[in-house]
């Protein structure tokens, strides 16, 4: 994978990410996609998805990458060094350990009173669940989010870790962290941002929450418009064992799909629940008459609301994808593109994932650190000599 540009809107601003994996990493790679520089320091060893195998992990794809033993008062000292020239620190450990390891917020800040110190955890910052070990699964079935997910008569379905890590966790962390760094600039002020997945996963729920106060949604699993109880609102198998997702939710929408599809129902019993299960198995059969392909040609180009259901290498191929250029795979490294999109600036890729310890000498030399002595001892690690 060549590298493109680093320019963004974030050009000129540089996060220091300490190790983890997950959301934190996520947030990372998403500013150094709007053109920050992002280092990361990590651990002897690594922490990351890939040990001993870090350049095929894409969430550190831009970055570059520093080994130190944080267990070392100077290797401590020189992460501080590199936060006097930094703008923006992610951390994801639990609550208290970059207190006890030296780099809590505290000690940050009088070191660099405008830093931005973001702080990514599933639980948040205080609570009873704080200090507790966690993952995304768990985040997200206290806060109803699991619950509501899957059919009426299963148990709920996961939905892999996007709901939790990534779209309430990473993605809250980013935009906390932009607002964050507007404030920054403006005042000269800097200051700690608590995201947590239950937190944002929370957020994300705002409209469902809307539609319980509004009489609209009943809190239970598979029995609502958006939850696939809906017979205009699901996935159906076609004739070739491939499936079909169909969102038409709006009537005008609906008649369109009813017409290419067609079956014959009732167009104005839509929202007439009663009828739900037997409009249900009528679109099933129908779907069961023809490929996956041919229910593309059929609806392509219409405003039936109806889509083929790609596998996750298979989306490559997808037509409006693989124009856009939104799902790539430069030296078979599975990857999408950035977004969103800006207009002054080209979509494009940073550098590769950086082996483990790559520009450790670099950026220890551009902080104002000596690097020698730390690799001397053990408490620094250099890949290649610089």
């Amino acid at each position: 994978m060549t590298s493109t540009t680093t320019k963004g809107p974030l050009a000129g601003i540089r996060v220091i990410e300490l190790g983890g994996m997950g959301p934190g990493p996520f947030a990372g790679m998403t500013l150094g996609d709007m053109g920050a520089e992002v280092i990361r320091v990590e651990r002897p060893g690594g922490v990351g998805a890939f040990p001993g195998d870090e350049q095929r992990d894409t969430l550190n794809r831009g970055k570059q990458s520093v080994v130190l033993d944080l267990k070392d008062p100077a290797a401590v000292e020189a992460v501080l060094a590199m936060i006097e020239t930094a703008d923006v620190l992610i951390e994801g450990h639990r609550p208290g350990v970059t207190e006890r390891l030296g780099l809590g917020p505290e000690v940050c800040l009088e070191r660099k009173p405008s830093l931005v110190y973001g702080r990514m955890t599933g639980w948040g910052q205080t609570g009873p669940l704080a200090t507790s070990a966690g993952h995304d699964v768990d985040y997200i079935a206290i806060t109803g989010a699991l619950h509501a997910i899957g059919p009426n008569d299963g148990k709920p379905s996961i939905p892999l870790n996007l709901v939790g890590d990534f779209g309430g966790g990473g993605m809250y962390l980013v935009s906390g962290i932009l607002a964050a760094l507007i404030e920054s600039k403006t005042t000269g002020t800097g200051q700690v941002v608590d995201a947590a997945i239950v937190d944002g996963t929370l957020h994300l729920l705002s409209a469902v929450h809307g539609l319980i106060n509004g009489g609209a949604w009943k809190d239970v699993r598979g029995d609502n418009f958006l939850d696939g109880a809906a017979p205009y609102y699901g996935v159906y198998d076609t004739a070739d064992g491939q499936y079909m997702a169909v969102g038409a939710i709006e009537s005008k929408f609906y008649r369109l799909f009813v017409a290419g599809l067609g079956v014959d129902v009732d167009l104005e019993a839509q929202e007439d629940r009663t009828s739900w299960v037997s409009t249900r198995e009528k679109f099933a059969a129908a779907f069961k008459t023809k490929t996956q392909n041919e229910w593309v040609e059929i609806f392509t180009g219409t405003d039936a609301c109806v889509a083929p259901v790609m596998s996750l290498l298979g989306a490559q191929e997808h037509p409006h994808i693989k124009e856009r250029g939104s799902l790539l795979s430069p030296d078979g490294l599975l990857q999408a593109a950035p977004a969103p999109r800006f207009s002054n600036y080209d979509v494009s890729l940073g550098t590769a994932p950086p082996a483990l310890g790559e520009h450790t000498e670099n950026v220890l030399r551009a902080a104002g650190v000596d690097p020698h002595p730390l690799l001397a001892s053990g408490a620094a690690y250099q890949r290649n000599s610089a």
